[in-house]
């Protein structure tokens, strides 16, 4: 039996629909979505959230002449569904098949990949006012939705403070589900809670009241709409105060799921010259009750298992703890034992698995919201007092905190500890959130120590060197399963790597996690008559260049191996070593992330395609012993 998703080509065929058929649509959207999760972990209660303000948008706007902006990308997935990408849905986040974030390459209705917060009034901005330049005639509309976790975030009021001056047809809406990834904080949300609780007020001057009464009513009594503009006359400007007086018209709140009100709203501000802030209400996880229950768990939840016609999170076996797991428990443990220190993340205790932090230690945790500029200024602030501050934040997301990283920390060698989850590949969810860069931002600066553990072990070592140490310290650490290398340890000392295994041949100097899958490539190496030793590197900065250029002058040949950007990272590091001591590099070759955004796809995936799985390495590995290029 077909569906009316199934008829969906183009947003176009939204327009001739019936109420109640938008309405079949949005179940049935709900549905495809509930399936996509019994194939595999995708984000979930935020899609669930947006499906009626996503149909109503394509219904009351032509995305073909008009602009639309998704932020933060993660809520993409009802957008997809409704721009002819039905037929490859079940393919996301799969190597090959669609994004999970709005990706151009897939549909010109996705003008932007964006994964990060908060940019896109600044991208709105810019859309309208180079279309005002350029073809003023065509009278387009500029929208773009931003959910309230993201609305704090600094340049969302950078924009907001520009916005006076542009477009006479842009629109923000502000999609309040009460939620970020986790529940949101700060003025700006109790702010949002005192609006969200004046339902009666609508910010609207008389000359708009005049023009509302002249719009068709879509879906909501005439009686109730009336009386809401009287009560909003009444009450004046009263609420929303803060947009009015930064030049764009606040409208609101309404409700979100309500698709006939969303229609009548979005054909009322198509008629508003200026900017406008439509405050729209909406529930994260509705029409799935355990996620509207649970947002934060079902934000990305595991895959789902059906069973007696509903869906459950499938049980999981026992596994090895990830990384994540274990800096947070070295980071409570480090809490438990020195009252000085402090975690500061920024809307990611979930997803750096800090909520027994939060409860045990509630005055030593601050949750910044999705503002990490403010959250690296703010520790180092705390660390000038003499308090020990760690930064729990994504690699990919401190890259939104670089200039106070630059300004605030290393410039006043300050003793913060930034804890670079995520860093390396981060799998399906693709090139927004690949950690790769952060060895080549983070070692320009004068004064800064980088880590990468090996192993498990090497981890809570680091933490607690980097909290002894006089200096800001960053250590870095992938979104994968934690593997723990059989040996006796060496403890942590300033810039000293740790050799795994001796070779003759030839040697692999492994910075980060991949070192098990050298010491793996070394045994098959072992089996072919080759010598290969290991080099655990530990430290990116300051380098072991006693161990690392030495092996370089003494040994036949090098290879680096990184889980990061090759340009200005760890390899290129060693060759800049190298050339400082004058020791010939001609037979170094770096293993990593080649000049290139890398697609999503499974963490292995993603590694036997760069060459750095085991099969990859010992390739490396035999084409240098032969005396081969690296690649014909």
């Amino acid at each position: 039996m077909s569906t009316l998703l199934e008829t969906i080509r183009d947003p176009a065929d939204l327009r001739g629909m019936s109420l109640p058929q938008l309405e079949q649509l949005a179940g049935e959207i709900r549905d495809v979505l509930c399936g996509l999760i019994a194939c595999r972990s995708a984000h979930f209660a935020s899609n669930l959230g947006v499906v009626e303000l996503a149909i109503a948008l394509h219904q009351a706007f032509d995305f073909k002449r008009d602009r639309l902006i998704w932020d933060t990308g993660h809520q993409i997935y009802p957008h997809k569904l409704l721009t002819g990408r039905h037929a490859e849905f079940q393919s996301m986040r799969t190597k090959g098949g669609l994004m999970g974030y709005p990706n151009p390459a897939e549909s010109d209705y996705d003008l932007f990949m964006t994964g990060h917060a908060g940019a896109s009034v600044s991208t709105a901005l810019g859309l309208a006012s180079g279309d005002d330049f350029l073809r003023p005639q065509e009278n387009r509309h500029t929208v773009a939705v931003i959910g309230d976790g993201a609305f704090p975030s600094g340049v969302v009021f950078e924009a907001l403070n520009n916005g006076r001056r542009q477009s006479k047809k842009l629109l923000v809406i502000l999609n309040d589900n009460r939620m970020s990834i986790c529940p949101p904080v700060g003025s700006v949300s109790d702010y949002l809670d005192r609006l969200r609780m004046n339902p009666a007020y609508t910010g609207l001057k008389g000359e708009i009241v005049k023009m509302l009464n002249r719009v068709p009513l879509l879906g909501d009594p005439a009686e109730r709409f009336l009386v809401q503009l009287k009560e909003a006359a009444k009450a004046g400007l009263s609420g929303g105060m803060m947009f009015e007086d930064m030049g764009f018209r606040y409208i609101g709140p309404i409700d979100g799921h309500n698709i006939g009100l969303l229609r009548k709203y979005f054909k009322m501000v198509q008629r508003i010259d200026g900017p406008v802030l439509l405050h729209v209400v909406t529930e994260k996880g509705h029409g799935f009750l355990p996620a509207a229950a649970d947002p934060v768990t079902y934000h990305a939840p595991p895959q789902f298992e059906r069973q007696q016609d509903k869906y459950v999170i499938a049980k999981k076996g026992v596994s090895a703890p990830a990384y994540t797991n274990i800096a947070s428990q070295a980071i409570f443990d480090q809490m438990l034992a020195n009252p000085k220190v402090t975690v500061l993340t920024a809307a990611m205790c979930q997803g750096n698995k800090l909520e027994k932090v939060r409860e045990e230690f509630p005055e030593r945790f601050f949750d910044t919201g999705i503002c990490e500029a403010h959250t690296v200024a703010f520790a180092a602030g705390q660390a000038k007092v003499g308090m020990r501050p760690i930064v729990d934040i994504y690699s990919t997301f401190l890259q939104r905190a670089y200039d106070h990283i630059f300004q605030e920390v290393a410039l006043q060698n300050l003793p913060v500890t930034f804890m670079m989850d995520r860093g390396g590949l981060a799998g399906p969810d693709g090139p927004t959130h690949h950690g790769v860069f952060d060895f080549g931002y983070m070692r320009v600066f004068p004064n800064m120590v980088l880590m990468a553990p090996g192993d498990a072990a090497d981890l809570p070592a680091m933490l607690d060197f980097a909290l002894k140490f006089d200096g800001p310290c960053g250590i870095r650490y992938p979104k994968a399963s934690a593997v723990a290398i059989a040996r006796e340890s060496k403890s942590i000392e300033l810039g000293r790597s740790e050799t795994l295994r001796s070779g003759l041949d030839g040697v692999i100097v492994v910075c980060g996690a991949l070192a098990q899958r050298a010491l793996e490539a070394s045994d098959r190496l072992r089996d072919e008559g080759l010598d290969v030793g290991v080099i655990n590197a530990r430290f990116l900065k300051p380098l072991d260049t006693e161990a690392i250029v030495g092996a370089i002058r003494d040994l036949p040949w090098v290879v680096t191996m990184e889980e990061a950007s090759l340009m200005g990272g760890f390899g290129s590091a060693v060759l800049e070593a190298a050339a400082d001591f004058g020791v010939d590099a001609s037979r170094v070759r770096r293993l990593g992330i080649p000049d290139l955004y890398i697609e999503h796809g499974e963490r292995d995936e993603l590694l036997a395609d760069l060459g750095m799985d085991v099969r990859g390495i010992v390739a490396t590995c035999q084409r240098l012993a032969a005396g081969l290029p690296a690649s014909q």
